[in-house]
């Protein structure tokens, strides 16, 4: 089986990258292709893999500005050539799925989410990724293309595989296509329970708008209690001007030594709704309770009162009154981290090996037959 990945663009590691690794490892010869790959930017991370990325490469800004050329982006991901493959495996919440291949070629796109600025509020996500101005006035006008190029290019894929139930959902209502849900690996056995945690809350996650720390800092502002936040992202100067003495910033932490943090954490705050959400599970694996927003997919993987506590609107007035109630219960660290176990890496590496094989026998079948 001769097969290749492809990626949106690799200028960031997030959830996306880490689901990008794992298929690696099922097939380590297959090279990636993407449409623009800043190597700093990744530190480290498949520097040793065969990456081919498309024209916007040598644009000037393209791997520091990437979301600054979205009316590029469906232009160079159509480019690669496929025909020498048996199997293209596309990971996708943009770009990825739109790739052009033949009709003996099996296109199976494993999908994090219909692409967002596309289909929800697309002003939004100009403000939120903090675009030039003469970008927010042409999206609107181009968002009608890029709806019609990203539902027309749904439709190159095969066989869809969502992330979680929401997504299948997304893809469903977007798309019109039925897809088959596996959700992304986490490295369980990095984590583990720490016997007598500490006092202070946890976020972790790309200072970025829709993952709502600031309602979460004027929580704490305003609670006075400890709260460590990790990562990096646009937000961070406005997020930490907000941000009283009580909230320490800690952005970037080895992969080492976050499972340090997450273990002794008092619980894990997780205000915003996200398709599967990696470090919620990660946090759980660590025997931790969260305080969780009731949006998303989490609310399928969270037990109320027993691995956390919801609240209902992403509010400051809300996340106070859910630290409030979690202070006062006590969690079973076990029975949490067993709910997180069903996501482990290897089972999600074996999951996507039997189905990419399944689905290639039958295809070849099909070819054969007809």
């Amino acid at each position: 089986m001769k097969i290749a990945l492809v990626h949106d663009y690799l200028v960031q590691y997030g959830g996306a990258e880490r689901v990008l690794e794992a298929f690696v490892e099922i097939f380590p010869e297959a090279p990636i292709y993407t449409i623009v790959y800043d190597k700093e930017a990744m530190h480290g991370v498949f520097a040793d893999r065969q990456i081919r990325t498309s024209y916007l490469q040598k644009f000037p800004f393209a791997r520091k500005k990437h979301r600054i050329f979205p009316f590029l982006m469906p232009i160079a991901i159509e480019q690669f050539d496929f025909s020498d493959y048996d199997v293209v495996l596309s990971d996708s919440s943009s770009y990825a799925k739109g790739v052009i291949t033949g009709p003996n070629t099996l296109h199976i796109c494993y999908m994090h989410t219909p692409m967002r600025y596309a289909w929800d509020d697309c002003q939004k996500y100009t403000d939120d990724f903090h675009m030039p101005k003469f970008i927010k006035r042409l999206v609107p006008f181009a968002m009608n293309y890029l709806r019609l190029w990203d539902r027309a290019s749904a439709d190159r894929v095969d066989l869809f595989l969502a992330n979680s139930n929401f997504v299948a959902k997304r893809i469903e209502k977007y798309y019109h296509k039925k897809s088959i849900v596996i959700n992304p690996p986490v490295s369980t056995e990095l984590f583990g329970i720490e016997e007598k945690p500490q006092d202070y809350f946890l976020m972790v996650g790309r200072l970025i708008a829709y993952k709502k720390h600031d309602i979460a800092i004027e929580a704490f502002n305003r609670l006075g209690l400890p709260l460590k936040i990790i990562g990096r992202g646009p937000e961070m100067k406005r997020l930490q001007k907000m941000a009283k003495s009580n909230i320490e910033f800690l952005g970037r932490v080895p992969d080492e030594e976050l499972p340090n943090y997450y273990s002794k954490c008092k619980a894990f705050i997780f205000p915003q709704e996200e398709d599967f959400g990696i470090v919620a599970i990660e946090a759980m694996a660590s025997g931790r309770p969260l305080v969780a927003f009731r949006g998303g997919d989490i609310p399928e993987h969270v037990e109320e009162n027993k691995s956390g506590v919801f609240f209902e609107k992403q509010t400051t007035e809300d996340i106070m009154a859910a630290v409030q109630k979690i202070q006062s219960q006590n969690f079973d660290g076990e029975y949490i981290r067993a709910q997180a176990l069903k996501f482990d890496r290897g089972i999600f590496q074996q999951k996507i090996k039997s189905f990419v094989e399944e689905a290639l026998e039958k295809h070849l079948s099909e070819i054969k037959n007809n």
